[in-house]
Formats: C-alpha cells, structure tokens, sequence
C-alpha cells in the first residue's frame, strides 16, 4: 500500500523528533542511543526505516558519531560503560604496578635474610674459633649481662 504525501511527511517528522529526543539524552526504558529504538520511538518497523527512511538513519548515525566525537553522550548507559572501562584500565595498571612491587619486595626481603644468615654464620664460625684459643672464655654474647646463661638467669654460684 502505497503511502500519501501526508502520511510519508507525518512519518518523517516522528522520525526527525525521535532523532532528536534520543540524541537530547531522552533514552526510553529499555532502549538506547541506536537505530532500533530509534525506530520503535517512531512508530515504524526497523525494516521499514532501513528500506524506506533510510536517509533519516543514515543522518541519525551521523549526527550520533559527531556528538559522540563532541564529547557528548547522548546514552547515559553508553557513558557509563565508558566511564567504568577507563576505570578498569586505571585499576588493572595499578594491579600490575602492585604486583611488580610485591615481588620486587619480596626478593629484597629474602636477599637481606640471604645476608643476615650468612652474618650469623660467619659470627658463630668466629665464636667457636675464639673459643678454641687456650683456655679462653667465649665472648659473651650481646644482650647478656656477664655471667647469664642462655635462659637470661644468673646463676648464684660458680662451679
């Protein structure tokens, strides 16, 4: 069925005004910033706005891409997702950066044990040494007061 001049110019101007409410950001429940809203916004099947109307899609996609390249985001949901994919990145760089830094850490953590055990050896093999020098008591070691054994008790006699 053929449409009158009327009714083609009436579909037209639900069109242009679908247009330009979804690019003013009046996004319908449900819907979004795209050509299939778009169309149930005008009251027309998707296949009709492809086949019949296709200029008016072509110019909503159009102008669409130049608001977005504006800055403007017509679909607060499509902000959104943008918004929370930067996040991501942010959060995912500074995971890494993290991890990195754990890792850095914990090699310099076990490198200073590495050299705090062979200080420990090294002060054990001298103590022994010292100890094997005629007669010589060993050197007291630090934190002990002359005379307190291992357990930090002073003994009250002497054998």
């Amino acid at each position: 069925m053929a449409l009158s001049p009327e009714q083609r110019d009436q579909i037209e101007r639900r069109i242009r005004a679908a247009i330009d409410r979804l690019l003013a950001g009046q996004i319908p429940v449900g819907g979004a910033c795209d050509v299939k809203t778009l169309a149930r916004e005008a009251g027309i099947s998707r296949a009709a706005l492809y086949r019949t109307w296709g200029h008016l899609k072509d110019e909503f996609e159009k102008r669409r891409t130049a608001a977005w390249a504006a800055g403007q985001q017509p679909d607060p949901r499509e902000a959104r997702i943008a918004r929370l994919r930067e996040r991501n990145q942010r959060l995912t760089t500074k995971l890494a950066r993290t991890h990195t830094e754990l890792n850095q850490l914990k090699a310099g953590h076990q490198l200073a044990l590495s050299a705090l055990a062979a200080k420990d050896d090294e002060l054990q093999r001298l103590r022994r040494q010292l100890s094997t020098f005629g007669g010589m008591a060993p050197a007291p070691v630090p934190g002990q007061q002359h005379g307190d054994d291992a357990t930090g008790v002073v003994p009250l006699y002497r054998a």
